[in-house]
Parts: C-alpha cells; structure tokens; sequence
C-alpha cells in the first residue's frame, strides 16, 4: 500500500492510533476510573454539573480547596473528542485538594455532532467562566493551570496558546492533527487540511514563556512519542518553558493515573508547576 504519512500506510498510520486494540485490558481502566470516581464524588465536597454555557454538555463539576483563593487545576478528559465524559476522572482531584489546589473537571460538546473548532471553543468558555466565577468558586483566577489526558491533551495545549490558562500539562496528548485528519479518526472528525493545521498546538506555541509539562507513556506507539518529541521541540525553538516526561512502562489508558499518583515524577511536576510563586 501507497504512504499516507511519513513512512506510514493507511494501515499501518490508523494502528499507531488505535489505542484500544493497542491496549486489550482497557475495558478494565475504564471500568476503574469510573469506580473510583464514583466513590470520591459520594466521600468528597463537589458541586456537580455546574452550568458554564447553554449546551447539556457544558458543564463541569468542581471540587473546592479547603481555603479561598486557590489555584486552579482544570482537567480534560480524553476520547479522541468523541467519548468519555468528566464522571470518569474525580479521581484525579484528591491529592490536588490535600494540596491546597482547587479542581475542575470539564465536559464538552462531542464529535461528530460538533466539529473540533467547536470543541476548542467550549474549552475556552470553561476557563473564562471560572476566572469570572471566581470569587464565587473562591479561586484565584490568575492561578489556572490546564491538564488533559489524549485529546485533553490537546485542549489543554490549545488553552494554553491562547493565553487563557498560567501553565498546562498534556499527558499522551496530540500536539499535530495532519495524521489524525489522515487516519481512520477523521471519518468521526472531518477535519480538512486547513482545519489541522489551524488547531495543532505544535504550530501555536504560546505567546508568552507560560510553563507546559509534557508526558507520555514509555509503552506508547511510536506516533504518541513522536508527538510529544517534535511538540517540545517547537516550544524550545519558540524559547517556552517546555519540561517532557517518559512514564515507563505506562501505556495509554494508565499514564492519565500517574497525574493524581503522589508518588509520580507527573504529579510531582505538576505541583511545582501549580505552586511556583512566579515563572
């Protein structure tokens, strides 16, 4: 078969991004995010399904730190922009709250309903809903630091190009959309070439040095490191405070845990990040 991509063909390019059949036991991480998040929601203080715009899927559900103005961690769910939903990731807020760190889970509007420029949008529309909610949410609204797992990922990069979030983290996250737009993936997402090109953070590094730490698991496809390799590549060449992560031997669907392990490299470099008095 002909190249489609790099030296990938059709084939080959649509297995790089196949983290299911890539991941046989993912049915079983699945199922655990989701009991787990289950039993903090019902242990913790939250106030769910917060409204941030007019569409059922804008909302988030928002865990208070134990004192006012508060930094701020958002995370963005995964699911190649068309699956999952924040019910399966409260796990992450219990070490961030013990921390004295605020969070918030977001939902968003799904493909193929809604195109991808409409995905970036709500993200947008979270993060200027809660620094305008933050006396309210008792936060601090210039302390909010993004992270996101895959296409969160991907949100989180976004978010941060457009200046609307203090630092960023992407874990497994997709940074160039022209191989999503030639794989399989794009028959959900029907991006054209403009549209890939004009969304992939790797060509957006933001304008100011704000702070993104990047992961990616050690037993990932070649595509997801070569990913996160030419996505910190870009950043240092635009001079960004860019620190990249391996997580070995973590593949896709168990790298997103090492963010809310304490004892991780990703959560602890996340902390710093949240923490740090200035960059």
């Amino acid at each position: 078969m002909a190249a489609v991509y790099g030296a990938y063909d059709q084939a080959a390019l649509d297995k790089e991004y196949d983290n299911r059949a890539r991941v046989a036991e993912h049915p079983r991480h699945i199922e655990g995010w989701a009991q787990r998040s289950a039993e903090i929601r019902n242990q913790m203080t939250v106030d769910l399904d917060l409204a941030y715009g007019p569409d059922a899927r804008h909302r988030l559900d928002f865990f208070p730190a134990p004192q006012r103005d508060a930094p701020l961690l958002v995370f963005i769910h995964g699911g190649y922009w068309q699956a999952l939903d924040k019910s399966f990731f409260s796990h992450i807020a219990p070490p961030y709250i013990a921390s004295g760190i605020a969070v918030a889970v977001l939902n968003y509007r799904l493909a193929p309903a809604h195109r991808l420029d409409d995905i970036v949008a709500d993200m947008r529309l979270a993060v200027v809903w809660l620094a305008q909610q933050a006396r309210d949410l008792g936060i601090d609204a210039a302390r909010i630091h993004a992270a996101g797992h895959s296409a969160g990922g991907h949100l989180a990069a976004c978010l941060l190009s457009d200046g609307l979030v203090r630092g960023a983290c992407g874990i497994s996250g997709l940074y160039d959309l022209e191989p999503i737009r030639l794989s399989y993936l794009n028959q959900v997402l029907a991006l054209d070439a403009t549209a890939a090109r004009r969304l992939s953070p790797i060509h957006t590094p933001p304008a100011e040095a704000r702070p993104i730490l990047l992961a990616v698991g050690g037993l990932e496809s070649a595509e997801y490191h070569r990913q996160q390799a030419e996505y910190v590549a870009a950043l240092r060449a635009a001079r960004r405070p860019v620190i990249a992560l391996t997580l070995a031997g973590r593949h896709h669907f168990d790298s997103v845990d090492a963010l809310c392990d304490p004892q991780d490299a990703l959560f602890d470099g996340m902390l710093r990040q949240i923490l740090a008095p200035s960059f």
